[in-house]
Formats: structure tokens, sequence, C-alpha cells
């Protein structure tokens, strides 16, 4: 693989996508370290210094040395209490920054105690350190509280932390990467594999299996490109088993139109009679070569969608009637029974030509297929916005394994049925084509021995 595929890659593409998240992560990380800490630390000592003088005015009492002393080393805090006599105690002087006792909060401690307010606050510039810092006054019955605190972290751990953060995002980003490259190849492998085996199912190679591995759409994926081997297999054969009968019945009209025409030429050309007869055969058998080639071509139109439908309204019973005429010979010379249950009429919408086909193909199919009484049974029935039409004979039935494969494009049963009176072998894929482009149910129940009936529905065309 040449770089540029490389890097289109979906290994590299996965990889890299993984590292710039971790990327972003750590920069993130790195701007609320280095900026933002400051902030939140300042909202984080607001917050507990107004809990804080809040529990005090709750707490107003005699012994409010004691709950300051609870809570004297909390967020680094120093606390002093002067009493009403002027006397002064400060706790945790030794906090950071602390200026309790110095003479720079004098004004505003004066400030707070002329206020009108029991609990005062204000921001202040601690000098030593050149960082703000926060002052409460908080009034109680017997003398003033002040609690002060430095609002910008100036501890040594958080020093510390800032100055080891380059390290830590430098272990960060190179267990990041590792981390991102053990993913990539763990997402990207099984699909590359599946690649690799899609490319020999295209080139022929039906013995792939495409495995699984546990992510959901991969198995998915790989369900179905297994589900479309089996499928290009048994199309395959279809294929197969398409060729070989159109070839037979091909070959079997070609043989007989040579030896008639020979005969012609050399024997019967005497006799007018004997070569009417011959010539007779000879068209009979063109007739069949002509319906052989035009369902081929019917069947590729249909399924190309380059035949748009004619939707009109007509009488389904007129045209089952018309299409029964044409097998008037085959009821004389054959003894064939057309046995009808239908309406006086039945409007319905459809494309005319089309159901024509459908009907004549069923038709033919139940000549082929029915039993020894060669009887055919055509029936109409209706519903609230449908009539259902039924083709209906009396031979060996379909079985179980082979009714669902009835209607596919290259399937052909196995022929064991006693004739082949009238068509292809390819009716059913026409009607099956034909019904879905109307949109219109259709199926076929069969019991064994006993016959198959062959339905569809056909809307019925509104009153006006």
């Amino acid at each position: 693989m040449n770089i540029k595929n490389k890097v289109h890659s979906i290994n590299f593409k996965t990889l890299s996508y993984l590292v710039l998240f971790s990327i972003s992560i750590l920069i993130l990380l790195y701007v609320f370290q280095s900026l933002f800490l400051n902030i939140f630390y300042e909202k984080y000592q607001i917050k507990s210094l107004d809990k804080i003088a809040n529990s005090i005015v709750l707490n107003n009492r005699h012994d409010i040395e004691s709950v300051i002393n609870d809570m004297k080393f909390d967020n680094n805090i120093c606390i002093e209490f002067v009493d009403t006599l002027g006397y002064s105690t400060i706790f945790n002087e030794r906090a950071t920054g602390c200026l309790l006792g110095d003479d720079s909060l004098t004004q505003y401690k004066e400030d707070m105690l002329k206020s009108n307010d029991q609990i005062n606050k204000i921001k202040l510039i601690n000098p030593y350190y050149d960082t703000q810092s926060l002052l409460y006054g908080i009034k109680i019955d017997f003398g003033q509280v002040y609690v002060y605190t430095m609002l910008e972290d100036v501890e040594e751990s958080s020093i510390l932390i800032r100055s080891q953060l380059m390290y830590v995002m430098i272990i960060a980003f190179l267990f990041a990467i590792m981390i991102s490259w053990f993913l990539s190849k763990k997402l990207s492998e099984p699909i590359v594999d599946i690649t690799n085996d899609a490319k020999k199912l295209a080139s022929g190679n039906y013995d792939i299996k495409f495995n699984k591995n546990g992510i959901l759409e991969i198995d998915e994926l790989a369900d179905t490109l297994n589900y479309l081997e089996d499928e290009l297999v048994k199309i395959d054969q279809y294929r197969r088993d398409l060729m070989a009968n159109v070839s037979h019945d091909l070959k079997t009209p070609l043989t007989m139109i040579k030896a008639y025409a020979e005969m012609v030429r050399d024997i019967s050309y005497k006799d007018e009679v004997k070569m009417k007869q011959n010539l007779s055969v000879i068209i009979d058998e063109v007739d069949r070569l002509n319906i052989l080639v035009n369902d081929i071509l019917e069947l590729s139109k249909l399924q190309a969608n380059k035949d748009e439908l004619n939707i009109d309204e007509f009488d389904l019973v007129e045209e089952i009637n018309l299409i029964l005429k044409r097998y008037d010979l085959v009821k004389e010379t054959e003894d064939y029974c057309f046995i009808t249950e239908m309406p006086d009429k039945a409007l319905v919408r459809a494309d005319k030509k089309r159901i024509q086909q459908v009907l004549y193909n069923l038709i033919n199919n139940a000549i082929n297929y029915t039993g020894d009484d060669k009887t055919v049974f055509i029936k109409i029935l209706y519903d609230k916005k449908n009539y259902i039409v039924k083709i209906i004979d009396t031979g060996k039935g379909i079985s179980s394994k082979d009714i669902d494969h009835i209607w596919d494009k290259y399937y052909k049963e196995e022929k064991n049925h006693k004739r082949n009176v009238i068509g292809t072998g390819l009716g059913l894929s026409i009607v099956k084509n034909i019904l879905n482009k109307h949109n219109f149910k259709y199926g076929v129940k069969s019991v064994k021995n006993k016959g198959s009936e062959f339905y569809f529905k056909i809307k019925k065309a509104q009153k006006k």
C-alpha cells in the first residue's frame, strides 16, 4: 500500500481522530489548570466564607470562641474576635497572608463597624503578595468578628501542580497515542478483513465466510455479506439452470425447423399436401421461438423498469373470456376443461396489457401443471376494495422447499408435469414483476397431490 492510500486508510483515519481527541482533552486540561484555577479558587473561597459568616451569625452566643476554634483551620482563613471592650483575639494568624493584626486593615474595620449591615465584605489587595484578598466583618451581640482569606491560591502545592503539568501532559499524550493506536487497530482490522473477503467474493469465490468480532455494526455487515453470498450462489445456480433450459428450448424448435425445411427441400416439395403440413410445423416452431424470445425481452424490460404503466379502467371478466378463447384449439384437441366462477362484470383499474400478460401466464402455468383430469378453475371473488382472481389446477402441487422460489428470476422447478403445451418457463417471473409494479398482493397456496392455487388482488374501479 502506497503512502497516499495509507493516509486515507481507516486505520490511519481512526488513529488520527483518536489522537486529535486526546490532544484536545489535554489542551482543555492545561487551559483550565493554568488560566481558570484562580477563578475557581476565588469562587470556592467566597462561597466558603459566606457559609462561615452565616454560621457565626447563627451561633451568636457567648462561647463564640469555641465555634471559631472549630472552623479556624478551614480554607486557609484567619479570624479575629473583638469583644465589646475592644480586646482582640486572632485565630490561625499563621494562615497565608493573614493581615488581621496589620494596621492596613484598620480603616476597613472601622467602616464595617459603622455599617448598619450585620455582615459586610470587601475585596482588597494584599500588599505583601500583591494578590486579591477578602475581608468579612460580622456583628454579633457581644462584639465583632473579622474573617480574612486570600482569593488567589498561592500555596506551594498549586505552584507545583502548574510546574509539573507539562510533564504530566507529555506522559498523557504518549499514553493517549498508545491507546489510540490499539483502538484503531481493534476497529479497523475486522473492516479490512471484511473488505479483502468481499473482493474475493466479487471475483467469484463463493467459499468465503465473513467472520464476526463482537462489534454490533460489523457483525451486522458480516451477516449481510454472508446472506449476499448465499443469494449469489443461488443466483449463479439459477443462471446456469436458465441457460440450460433456454438452450434446450431454443435447440428443440431449431432442430425441428431444420428437419422439416430439409424435408420440404428434398422430399415433400412434389406433394403439395405434405409440403403444407411440413411448412405448418415450421411456422408453429417459429412461433414457439418468438414466444420464448419475447418473454425473455419482456422480463428484462420489466426488471429494468423501462416500461411505464398505463393505468386504465376495463372489465376483468371480459378480458378473461377473451383470453380463454385462445385456448379453444387446446380444448378441442387435448380435452382441456376450463371452469369459471365470475360475476357478470368486474370493473378494475390497472394496466390492461400487463394484466392480460398476468392472466395469460397464470393460465398457461395451470394448463402445464394440472392433473390428469385436465381441468383448470378460474374464479373472481371480491371484497370492499379489491377483486381476488384465482387460477387453480389439480396437479401434484408444489413442495415446501420450492414454493418460496417459484417466482424467482432464474428458478425452474423440476419438470414433474406431463405436458408443456404453451409457454417458456419464465411466466411466473413476468407475473411477479408486473404485480409488484402495480403494488398488487399475490401468492400461491398448494397442497401436495391436490393442486395449486395462484391468486392476486386487483383494485376495483371507483363508482362514478
